[in-house]
């Protein structure tokens, strides 16, 4: 099943970078000093591309487990 660990291993990479590309988006936004309603408006934004970015990590990695056992 290597055409399944392949594949993987790129959707966990993906989800790794939407991870840090959420950590960076919010350091952007606790150095503007933005007001409080929209600070709010940036973490609901954040917490969408969070909750996207641990979904396709979960996803890649049991992409490679499953073609692991198999």
């Amino acid at each position: 099943m290597d055409w399944l660990i392949i594949p993987g291993i790129v959707v966990t990479f993906i989800g790794l970078g939407l991870l840090f590309y959420t950590i960076a988006r919010i350091m952007r936004a606790k150095k503007q000093g933005l007001s409080d309603e929209q600070m709010k408006l940036q973490l609901q934004s954040a917490v969408a591309w969070n909750l996207c970015a641990m979904g396709c990590s979960a996803i890649g990695l049991m992409m490679v487990v499953i073609g692991i056992m198999l």
